[in-house]
């Protein structure tokens, strides 16, 4: 359904993104940010699933500015450590870092109308910094993004309406500061699934079908009241 696309930063960096188009005239656009395993045939499929659903979608790949812009990970154990190595490299950029290619890919999205964005893992945390820096959005939609709920992040102020998915058995982020998050945060949407980390994944073997399911029906509804 998508094809892949040259985007250009404010600071001239060139990166790759993935870019999916509705059927019909577009609701609005939305920005689908990968988690550490690049925008692979799952977060493909993510963006295709927004496209149907009537939205001008883009995602852009988060690692270029370290030279890895087509990642195509799985989720092995190799995997993740791949992974998290190339996201720990792209967290010690700089500032804006990464945040002016979504600021590049959320300007491309507004040719739609208005923009929402949504990220899954290190997307998530990404989808939530956006919230509060990155120009242009009108919803942003963080689903078990690693790293929200430390105090640090939490202090952030969204600039935009935030629906937060977690899942109660995530490891990766203990129940305990997600409720510090939600009373630091009392305007954040919380959405909290009897399930682990990765739920909305099918390509993991944390996938939960009813979350999953669940979540994207109230993230569409989300897009749909904030968006178009």
């Amino acid at each position: 359904m998508g094809k892949t696309l040259t985007l250009q930063a404010a600071d001239g960096h060139r990166f790759p993104a993935y870019v999916a188009e509705p059927a019909g005239q577009p609701k609005g656009g939305i920005v689908v940010l990968q988690e550490i395993f690049g925008v692979n045939a799952h977060i493909r499929a993510v963006a295709d699933g927004y496209a149907a659903a009537g939205y001008f979608v883009v995602a852009p790949a988060t690692f270029s500015r370290i030279g890895k812009g087509e990642v195509e990970l799985g989720y092995t154990e190799a995997d993740m450590k791949e992974g998290m190595g190339l996201k720990a490299a792209v967290e010690a950029l700089p500032a804006p870092g990464v945040i002016a290619d979504i600021q590049a890919a959320v300007d491309h999205a507004a040719q739609a109308g208005k923009v929402g964005i949504v990220g899954y893992c290190w997307g998530g945390l990404l989808t939530w910094r956006a919230a509060a820096l990155v120009k242009g959005l009108s919803a942003a939609v963080p689903y078990y993004g690693g790293g929200v709920t430390t105090p640090e992040e939490a202090a952030r102020q969204p600039q935009v309406p935030v629906l937060a998915h977690f899942g109660e058995q995530d490891h990766w982020i203990p129940l305990d500061t997600v409720a510090a998050f939600k009373q630091a945060q009392p305007a954040v949407e919380v959405q909290v699934y009897a399930a682990n980390h990765g739920f909305n994944c099918d390509h993991r073997g944390s996938y939960d079908k009813t979350s999953a399911d669940l979540a994207r029906e109230r993230t569409l509804a989300f897009f749909a009241k904030h968006v178009g």
